[in-house]
């Protein structure tokens, strides 16, 4: 019986090829004016540039036309969604979709901050798909002058505030009304979700600048439709400044990639229960130049088109 176990489990890996997850990852290079870069990883440690290290997709909306901290997330029906901060000053972020990460038949802009005309600006969007409910949460950080109690800031970042919202949509063709995300009591950019077993991991960066946090903190929830509690983690990026938090599940870990923006390079802590962080940094290699990116899975097959599309 065992010999006849081992005999139809190799039969079944022939005719699926035994398909396995291959990691990868969306970024931007420089101040995001020539769009997506990607990468790919077999481990989630040595991560390779595809097309050269250069962009798969120009950006075409957005005052300044740039693609920065672009995040993917995959649909049931297989398709790829990304978003992407379109400028520095907009109210609005970038949008589009793809079957195949090759083809991106077009770009639109979602005016999630339109109905607060004083609103500075929409950084970092994140985008989660939420199995569960078959729903994405579209959750990116914005300054509303006047909406929350003013904090101490440095100079260079006089007049900056950030909160978190968000929208959710099925289709990516109509959305529900902008809310409140997360109000941690201080100023928050980045927030980024993974799911490991019954709970929901958000990684956000403390963006308070007088003094200085520039951190990364985690929060935790059972139940999207509640939120977060506000209550956060200490620091569990060590002592660089760290922004841009990518999590994803990788074998008996949670990893979580974050650039460190003021040396240049890219580090990498991973945990098994949030509370206990490993630092991995110096196991990790990225392309050169990586800004701000998002981690995500995608299947063997999947990857053969996009590796022989962009690798000739």
């Amino acid at each position: 019986m065992r010999n006849l176990f081992i005999l139809l489990t190799s039969l079944l890996c022939s005719i699926t090829l035994c398909a396995k997850n291959i990691y990868m990852f969306s970024y931007f290079v420089g101040n995001g004016e020539d769009g997506l870069h990607l990468a790919y990883s077999y481990d989630g440690l040595k991560w390779e540039a595809l097309n050269n290290n250069q962009s798969v997709l120009k950006p075409t909306v957005g005052k300044d036309k740039l693609m920065r901290d672009p995040s993917i997330a995959q649909g049931k029906d297989g398709t790829f969604h990304l978003v992407w901060t379109t400028g520095w000053w907009d109210k609005h972020i970038g949008y589009a979709s793809s079957e195949d990460l090759v083809n991106w038949p077009e770009q639109k802009s979602i005016p999630v901050m339109y109905h607060e005309p004083t609103t500075k600006n929409c950084w970092a969007p994140e985008v989660f798909y939420d199995k569960k409910d078959n729903l994405f949460y579209i959750i990116w950080a914005s300054t509303v002058p006047g909406k929350f109690p003013e904090i101490p800031t440095s100079e260079s970042e006089k007049g900056l505030n950030h909160r978190l919202y968000f929208v959710t949509t099925k289709d990516f063709k109509t959305f529900s009304e902008t809310k409140l995300f997360f109000d941690p009591g201080f100023s928050v950019i980045d927030g980024a979700i993974v799911k490991n077993g019954r709970k929901y991991w958000m990684i956000v960066k403390n963006e308070n600048s007088a003094p200085p946090e520039k951190n990364l903190r985690i929060t935790f929830t059972d139940d999207l439709k509640k939120g977060f509690p506000t209550q956060v983690s200490k620091s569990i990026s060590g002592k660089s400044w760290a922004e841009g938090p990518s999590p994803i599940k990788i074998g008996k870990y949670v990893y979580v990639y974050f650039d460190k923006y003021r040396e240049g390079k890219y580090g990498a802590i991973r945990s098994t229960d949030g509370k206990h962080w490993e630092d991995v940094s110096d196991l990790v290699s990225f392309p050169s130049g990586t800004r701000h990116g998002t981690a995500f899975k995608i299947t063997e097959k999947e990857f053969e088109k996009v590796k022989k599309t962009f690798e000739k």
